[in-house]
Protein backbone atom coordinates (compact mmCIF):
# COMPACT_ATOMS: atom_id res chain seq x y z
CA UNK A 1 0.00 0.00 0.00
CA UNK A 2 1.33 3.67 -0.94
CA UNK A 3 -0.67 6.61 0.66
CA UNK A 4 0.37 9.67 -1.33
CA UNK A 5 -0.01 12.50 0.79
CA UNK A 6 -1.75 15.82 -0.50
CA UNK A 7 0.48 18.71 -1.13
CA UNK A 8 3.56 15.92 -2.34
CA UNK A 9 3.69 17.38 -5.17
CA UNK A 10 3.74 21.17 -6.82
CA UNK A 11 0.96 22.46 -9.13
CA UNK A 12 2.10 22.92 -12.19
CA UNK A 13 1.16 25.47 -15.22
CA UNK A 14 -0.86 23.91 -17.82
CA UNK A 15 2.07 24.43 -21.01
CA UNK A 16 0.93 27.21 -23.63
CA UNK A 17 2.44 24.72 -26.13
CA UNK A 18 -0.95 22.35 -25.24
CA UNK A 19 -3.24 25.33 -23.72
CA UNK A 20 -4.89 28.07 -24.12
CA UNK A 21 -5.48 30.41 -21.38
CA UNK A 22 -4.38 29.64 -17.16
CA UNK A 23 -4.54 26.17 -16.37
CA UNK A 24 -3.42 24.41 -13.49
CA UNK A 25 -2.68 21.39 -13.11
CA UNK A 26 -2.22 19.13 -10.07
CA UNK A 27 -0.93 15.86 -10.35
CA UNK A 28 -2.66 12.52 -8.39
CA UNK A 29 -0.98 9.71 -8.69
CA UNK A 30 0.97 7.90 -11.83
CA UNK A 31 0.26 4.28 -10.74
CA UNK A 32 3.50 2.27 -10.88
CA UNK A 33 4.40 -0.78 -13.86
CA UNK A 34 3.20 -2.50 -14.94
CA UNK A 35 0.01 -0.54 -13.75
CA UNK A 36 -0.62 1.87 -17.01
CA UNK A 37 -3.04 4.74 -14.89
CA UNK A 38 -2.48 8.30 -14.19
CA UNK A 39 -5.08 10.43 -12.99
CA UNK A 40 -4.67 14.49 -12.37
CA UNK A 41 -7.01 17.42 -11.60
CA UNK A 42 -6.96 20.14 -13.75
CA UNK A 43 -7.92 23.63 -12.83
CA UNK A 44 -9.31 26.01 -16.17
CA UNK A 45 -9.77 29.46 -15.59
CA UNK A 46 -12.81 31.05 -17.34
CA UNK A 47 -12.12 30.78 -21.66
CA UNK A 48 -9.16 28.49 -20.94
CA UNK A 49 -9.07 24.60 -22.57
CA UNK A 50 -6.52 22.44 -23.57
CA UNK A 51 -5.45 21.94 -27.61
CA UNK A 52 -7.04 19.02 -29.33
CA UNK A 53 -5.83 15.67 -28.05
CA UNK A 54 -5.92 12.06 -28.79
CA UNK A 55 -5.04 9.13 -25.92
CA UNK A 56 -4.16 5.81 -27.38
CA UNK A 57 -6.31 4.37 -24.78
CA UNK A 58 -9.00 6.63 -24.18
CA UNK A 59 -9.45 8.91 -21.63
CA UNK A 60 -12.29 9.74 -18.51
CA UNK A 61 -13.31 13.29 -17.12
CA UNK A 62 -14.77 13.63 -14.02
CA UNK A 63 -16.26 16.75 -13.93
CA UNK A 64 -16.02 18.19 -9.74
CA UNK A 65 -16.36 22.19 -9.90
CA UNK A 66 -17.83 24.95 -12.27
CA UNK A 67 -18.78 24.64 -15.77
CA UNK A 68 -16.79 23.91 -18.68
CA UNK A 69 -16.69 22.40 -22.18
CA UNK A 70 -15.95 19.70 -24.10
CA UNK A 71 -15.92 18.40 -27.97
CA UNK A 72 -15.28 15.88 -29.89
CA UNK A 73 -13.82 16.20 -33.37
CA UNK A 74 -16.97 16.68 -35.57
CA UNK A 75 -19.24 16.89 -32.90
CA UNK A 76 -21.19 19.22 -31.07
CA UNK A 77 -20.01 21.38 -28.05
CA UNK A 78 -21.15 20.04 -25.10
CA UNK A 79 -21.32 21.69 -21.59
CA UNK A 80 -20.37 19.63 -18.59
CA UNK A 81 -21.19 20.02 -15.14
CA UNK A 82 -19.88 18.76 -11.49
CA UNK A 83 -20.88 15.16 -11.57
CA UNK A 84 -20.55 14.89 -14.76
CA UNK A 85 -18.38 11.59 -16.56
CA UNK A 86 -17.13 12.08 -20.04
CA UNK A 87 -15.29 9.40 -21.86
CA UNK A 88 -13.33 10.05 -24.84
CA UNK A 89 -12.69 6.30 -26.62
CA UNK A 90 -8.76 5.72 -27.66
CA UNK A 91 -7.38 8.14 -30.76
CA UNK A 92 -10.68 10.71 -30.38
CA UNK A 93 -9.57 13.88 -30.94
CA UNK A 94 -11.11 16.32 -29.08
CA UNK A 95 -10.73 19.25 -26.32
CA UNK A 96 -12.20 19.51 -22.89
CA UNK A 97 -11.79 23.57 -20.71
CA UNK A 98 -13.70 25.91 -19.03
CA UNK A 99 -16.55 27.62 -19.96
CA UNK A 100 -16.29 31.62 -21.00
CA UNK A 101 -17.45 33.05 -17.96
CA UNK A 102 -16.92 30.30 -15.62
CA UNK A 103 -13.80 28.68 -14.13
CA UNK A 104 -14.16 24.55 -14.28
CA UNK A 105 -11.94 21.38 -12.31
CA UNK A 106 -12.11 17.96 -13.60
CA UNK A 107 -9.80 15.04 -12.62
CA UNK A 108 -8.66 13.54 -15.77
CA UNK A 109 -7.84 9.79 -15.82
CA UNK A 110 -6.14 7.93 -18.76
CA UNK A 111 -3.59 5.03 -19.48
CA UNK A 112 -0.03 4.82 -21.16
CA UNK A 113 0.65 2.82 -24.30
CA UNK A 114 3.96 2.17 -24.39
CA UNK A 115 4.96 5.03 -21.77
CA UNK A 116 2.60 7.51 -24.16
CA UNK A 117 -0.28 9.11 -22.65
CA UNK A 118 -1.74 11.18 -25.43
CA UNK A 119 -0.53 12.63 -28.90
CA UNK A 120 -0.87 17.21 -28.98
CA UNK A 121 -2.59 18.64 -31.68
CA UNK A 122 -3.06 21.99 -32.94
CA UNK A 123 -4.82 24.74 -30.77
CA UNK A 124 -8.83 25.77 -30.22
CA UNK A 125 -9.11 28.04 -32.18
CA UNK A 126 -11.19 31.02 -30.43
CA UNK A 127 -13.88 30.77 -33.23
CA UNK A 128 -13.83 27.00 -32.23
CA UNK A 129 -14.21 27.58 -29.23
CA UNK A 130 -17.26 30.20 -29.37
CA UNK A 131 -19.25 28.19 -31.80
Amino acid sequence: MEIKRVGSEASGKGPADYFTGTVRVDMLFSAPEPARAVGASVTFEPGARTAWHTHPLGQTLIVTAGCGRAQRWGGPIEEIRPGDVVWFAPGEKHWHGAAATTAMTHIAIQEKLDGKMVDWMEQVSDAQYGA
